[in-house]
């Protein structure tokens, strides 16, 4: 759908029209009586239309399904807002050219106002001609698309009534043909027969094609006699209210005892539905299934009419859902999230249906590994299993044929009408996102199959492609992850890890979600995967998003992409030079995203200072070791991905990035972390203080002007800052004392000889969830008022080279929310104590490389919810700590480098009863080249 394109260009007339833009071409357009006095109020005209028609899109957004007219119009809508965001971004980049130009000489100056002049003029004849084809497209809609309406109520009706026979082949379904479903079909049994009065609203909820609707349609079969009415509907993305009630009156009429009642639904308005619908459910015990529910509104514009109430009798509401929204209407404790099947289960499943012809419906051995290849890449999903069997079924039961559905089962997916319905429920998602989710959408289709999405990297492209709306007083990267929570709850993309602090860290999309949205990114024309020398051609000059996955060969210089936006490279190998870059620079000068994280690239060519749209430049894990000049003509940058480069100086230029937001050049030096100063910064340029949208900062070295000025970077969230000396601390502490919004710190001083004095940190952020510290911390630093007042915020701490005498742990125990706790090389002393009470949240605990350490004791509820001990590099520890039995939510355990005579110790006492209740409990140590983990479980 052509929505989301729509709204990128509206955006981009937004920017346009801007303060600064705005100023610029009123001074540039004085003295000019022509069109140029008329770009304003025609970008505002084309920007009214195009909200309009964007409106329209997301009317008749699931109506494109089989309407051929339709699509062909919603096309070249498509095509006019990629031409509007072309001008848009022409028209921006000369305004920038004329700001820059006052460098040069008189006549220099003279020439380049003529040039840009000419451009200017171009631009306004083809905004001119651009209105008039906006004025052709509409009157094409009245022409075209009003003739064929009674064909589009016919699609959507088609369509809803697909899903509706979708819904209702689940009521035929065979009990022998379900699989996996008997854990949550007795749970969900006993919530609908349980005689609790507030647990009358039950969800459940998951992705599309996971069997919600097949697993309610089994309990309702079966239990539906043991209530006075029952009524199943489904409410799908297209319900009318009117509708809704009325099917339900059917279903309830059809359930009544007796002789059934005649009754004239069509002549009924609102009121009389809902009257009659009340008269059904009084003082019954009910049960109703409301099925595929979509939005919070339909629920809630039959929630009156059903009376939801704590007196109900023991009615149920069953809510079937792809929506964690919706899904939390139900009563604590009756929210159920389907997952996908296990292997097992997935196996057994696809044979039922591969060979049902089959007395015993197994599969021949000679298939059967090329089988499970083919229900791996289902991922678990029983939808596309189900369809994926079936389809088999009727091929030949040959290795060549199987083979071909594998190496071909994206066309499959997209053309056989045989697995349609696949396509059709994982598509319905898709169309039911909002505008501002779509493009989110589709540029997760760019990263590989399997990848991890990360969310901080996410959030900073979809930041940087402009997909982020501004919402109130939060940052873009804050709405970002809303956006990404967004689509987690609506089940397009699945949580693979969280941090600490229970936020998502990683992410991927369902193989099969992501083919819908690489096939949908095509169509739309969103972006292009390269991924051999044949593609390369077949791109085409209309391309805007390019993403490199297996190509290991140079990007050819001749190759013309003069609409490419974003270019990001997944693959590694890519062979790379400065001049095959400096021609991609030069013929797609509104390259929004550069990310060529990993190449062997070793130069950034001076054209990236052309680049004026850049916001995102990745140079992540390259071989780069000095920037251009030219770096301080990207003056919309905002993210600079430096991590893991060879860059050890910023060009002073780069005090000019005033709008970059994220900064990351720290270099590792010691992979295994043994010392000090085992990570770099960069050297901070002059003027560096000035980047007053700064958020992050990772990493720099010290020197004195720049931690005087660091409190005026009052948007920092996280900063890294290396070689800190004592000399520094002062200054330090009374500039971080201004950064209110700080979450993450890091300090590492400039040898362990270095004393950090943080006794001027008054007033640490209040948001303040993760501190490092390593180097030799002043005496009297654990009594410091700074871990009282972090008592509230902080999740995560980390104390390096600390070079402690007295046990820190009570000082720290006031740390009462503390997740996760490290001492490295950090207390010179003998024991440490974890009294009552103490850490009641701690979930990991490390203790590294302290050579005095000999005992570690744990009393009685201290550290009640500790997950995960680290014991490495403790040489006078002889005995596992005192009290580890207290520890009952010990899930892991790792024991490493402990003194010679631990393991002989440990085999003699008691302890190793105390561990073998540890899940996962492991003796490491070194036998060759080899690392080996011996269990103690």
């Amino acid at each position: 759908m052509a929505e989301a394109a729509v709204l990128l260009a509206i955006q981009k007339i937004g920017v346009s029209l801007g303060g600064e833009a705005l100023r610029q071409a009123s001074s540039l357009f004085a003295n000019e009586v022509s069109l140029l006095t008329q770009l304003p109020s025609t970008m505002s005209r084309i920007q009214s239309e195009l909200s309009v028609m964007q409106a329209f899109l997301g009317h008749i957004d699931t109506r494109t399904d089989n309407n051929q007219v339709l699509e062909a119009w919603v096309q070249q809508v498509r095509k006019l807002a990629y031409s509007v965001e072309d001008i848009m971004d022409e028209y921006v980049y000369l305004i920038a050219q004329q700001q820059g130009s006052g460098l040069g000489g008189y006549l220099k100056k003279v020439v380049k106002r003529s040039q840009n002049l000419v451009a200017f003029h171009q631009i306004a004849a083809w905004l001119k001609e651009l209105e008039a084809n906006l004025v052709h497209l509409s009157q094409m809609k009245e022409r075209w698309i009003k003739t064929t309406e009674g064909a589009m109520g016919s699609s959507s009706h088609n369509a809803s009534k697909k899903q509706q026979n979708l819904a209702d082949s689940s009521h035929f379904m065979d009990e022998d043909d379900l699989v996996g479903i008997g854990q949550n079909k007795k749970k969900l049994t006993e919530w609908l027969l349980d005689e609790d009065p507030v647990g009358s609203i039950i969800s459940l909820w998951g992705m599309g094609g996971l069997g919600k609707t097949t697993l309610v349609t089994n309990v309702y079969k079966s239990e539906r006699k043991k209530f006075e009415c029952h009524a199943w509907i489904s409410v799908s993305q297209t319900y009318e209210v009117d509708d809704l009630l009325r099917r339900m009156i059917v279903e309830l009429n059809e359930n009544e005892k007796g002789e059934k009642v005649a009754i004239d639904l069509k002549g009924m308005d609102y009121r009389r539905l809902v009257e009659r619908v009340r008269l059904f459910l009084e003082k019954k015990r009910f049960l109703i299934i409301l099925d595929d529910v979509w939005d919070l509104k339909a629920f809630n514009a039959i929630r009156d009419t059903i009376n939801v109430d704590d007196d109900n009798n023991g009615s149920r509401i069953i809510i079937t859902t792809r929506s964690a929204e919706v899904a939390s209407l139900a009563h604590d404790g009756r929210n159920l999230k389907l997952k996908l099947l296990e292997s097992t289960e997935a196996w057994d499943l696809f044979c039922k249906r591969a060979f049902w012809k089959d007395k015993e419906r197994r599969c021949p051995q000679e298939l059967e590994e090329l089988g499970k290849k083919i229900v791996s890449k289902c991922q678990g999903l029983p939808l596309a299993i189900v369809s994926l069997g079936s389809l088999l079924s009727l091929r030949e039961k040959t290795k060549s044929e199987w083979e071909k559905v594998y190496d071909q089962l994206s066309w499959e997916l997209n053309n056989n009408p045989n697995l349609d319905h696949v396509k059709h429920v994982l598509n319905l998602s898709y169309n039911y996102l909002p505008r501002y989710l779509k493009n989110c959408f589709l540029h997760c289709s760019m990263f590989p199959e399997d990848h991890m999405l990360q969310r901080k990297r996410l959030m900073r492209l979809w930041v940087a492609e402009g997909f982020v709306e501004e919402r109130g007083s939060s940052t873009m990267e804050e709405v970002a992850e809303d956006y990404l929570k967004e689509l987690i709850h609506r089940c397009m993309l699945q949580v693979v890890k969280r941090n600490q602090f229970g936020r998502i860290k990683h992410c991927r999309m369902h193989d099969l979600v992501r083919e819908l949205a690489v096939s949908l990114s095509k169509k739309e024309n969103f972006s292009a995967v390269l991924d051999d020398l044949q593609m390369v051609g077949k791109t085409g000059d209309e391309t805007r998003r390019l993403s490199v996955h297996g190509y290991s060969n140079e990007i050819q210089s001749s190759m013309e992409l003069p609409r490419l936006r974003t270019f990001v490279v997944f693959d590694p190998s890519m062979s790379s030079s400065s001049s095959s870059f400096s021609s991609l620079c030069s013929s797609s000068r509104h390259l929004t995203v550069l990310d060529l994280q990993g190449i062997s690239i070793e130069r950034v060519p001076d054209e990236i200072g052309d680049l004026f749209n850049l916001h995102f430049l990745g140079l992540r894990d390259t071989k780069v070791k000095v920037l251009p000049k030219s770096l301080g003509r990207l003056r919309n940058l905002q993210t600079l991905d430096l991590y893991r480069s060879e860059i050890e100086k910023l060009p002073s230029m780069t005090r000019n990035l005033k709008k970059l937001r994220h900064l990351f050049a720290e270099k590792i030096l010691d992979p295994n972390y043994n010392t000090l100063n085992d990570r770099r910064g960069v050297q901070a340029p002059k003027g560096l203080w000035n980047l007053k949208d700064l958020q992050t900062l990772q990493a720099v070295d010290a020197n004195m002007e720049f931690v005087r000025r660091l409190g005026n970077l009052t948007q920092l969230r996280s900063v890294r800052i290396w070689k800190v000396s004592g000399i520094h601390c002062k200054d330090l502490c009374a500039s971080l004392s201004r950064l209110h919004h700080l979450y993450y710190l890091c300090l590492t001083a400039s040898n362990e000889n270095e004393i950090l004095q943080l006794g001027g940190w008054d007033h640490p952020p209040q948001h303040l969830l993760k501190l490092e510290l390593d180097g030799r911390l002043a005496e009297g630093t654990m009594q410091l008022p700074l871990f009282r007042a972090l008592g509230a915020s902080l999740r995560t701490l980390h104390l390096g080279w600390s070079g402690l005498v007295e046990d820190p742990i009570q000082s720290l125990s006031q740390l009462r929310d503390l997740g996760q706790l490290t001492l490295k090389k950090a207390y010179d002393g003998q024991r440490l104590r974890f009294g009552i009470g103490w850490f009641p949240n701690l979930k990991q605990l490390s203790l590294y490389d302290m050579p005095h350490l000999n005992q570690v004791e744990v009393e009685d509820g201290a550290m009640a919810r500790l997950e995960y001990l680290v014991l490495d590099g403790l040489l006078a520890l002889k005995d596992v700590p005192r009290g580890i039995e207290y520890l009952t939510s010990l899930q892991e355990l790792y024991l490493k480098d402990l003194h010679p005579e631990f393991r002989g110790r440990f085999e003699e006492s008691d302890d190793k009863n105390k561990i073998q209740r540890i899940p996962d409990a492991y003796y490491i140590f070194k036998s060759g080249d080899k690392t080996i983990y011996e269990s103690l479980s």
